[in-house]
């Protein structure tokens, strides 16, 4: 490594070593799930407020596509008929137990779609402060995955936000039946107490100078 390149390393690790750690020892994953047993999960709560109400979310079908990981039905689904005969508008809700959040907070999902031409199907991921399970209580929309944005194929997400205390998060499976078909998520996991997003940046800027150094020819 020549004199440059080292000076870049030694500022980068200098850099990485006066971060703040925030107050926690390490990240901390409070949840991971990956729909196993849908019927048998423990603290989720699922709501149906379709307009009518039909199938809330179920254990995915293999027959359309397997799961990100684990046995083949084991993610979780849903399809246009969350209101009742495929006709109507869906609003279908499947929300995370209420996890104990300290800081920055990760959450990690994986989205599939069944893919056939003509559909919208779509997805938001929210989050709600609190215990509270209405749809008033998730106010903060995290994402919203459709249209051309919606891989036919499993698909990793990644979220963050700030959060102390109690908190939830929720799948909204939501559209009119007409532009809906089928979708499934799976591997969802939430990590809090993670390094601010503004430090991550900072040790990303770092190993970037030390793979500069790493590049450039020894003389």
């Amino acid at each position: 490594m020549n004199r440059l390149s080292y000076h870049f390393a030694a500022a980068a690790l200098a850099m990485a070593a006066c971060l703040p750690h925030g107050g926690h020892a390490a990240p901390i994953q409070v949840l991971s799930e990956g729909f196993d047993n849908l019927a048998g999960l423990s603290d989720w709560v699922l709501v149906n407020r379709s307009l009518p109400p039909g199938t809330g979310w179920f254990q995915g079908n293999p027959d359309v596509f397997i799961a990100e990981s684990g046995a083949d039905d084991a993610y979780a689904a849903a399809n246009f008929l969350g209101a009742a005969n495929g006709i109507g508008l869906v609003d279908n809700w499947l929300v995370t137990p209420v996890l104990n959040l300290s800081g920055w907070t990760r959450l990690s999902f994986f989205t599939n779609r069944a893919g056939a031409p003509g559909f919208d199907d779509r997805i938001e991921v929210r989050f709600a402060a609190g215990s509270g399970t209405g749809p008033e209580a998730f106010g903060a929309l995290l994402a919203s995955i459709g249209g051309d944005g919606f891989p036919a194929q499993w698909q990793q997400w990644n979220r963050s936000i700030a959060a102390e205390g109690p908190g939830r998060f929720a799948f909204r499976y939501r559209g009119d039946t007409a532009d809906l078909d089928y979708v499934g998520l799976d591997t969802v996991s939430v990590v809090t107490g993670v390094p601010e997003p503004a430090s991550w940046l900072l040790i990303a800027g770092g190993a970037g100078l030390l793979a500069f150094g790493r590049r450039r020819p020894v003389r």
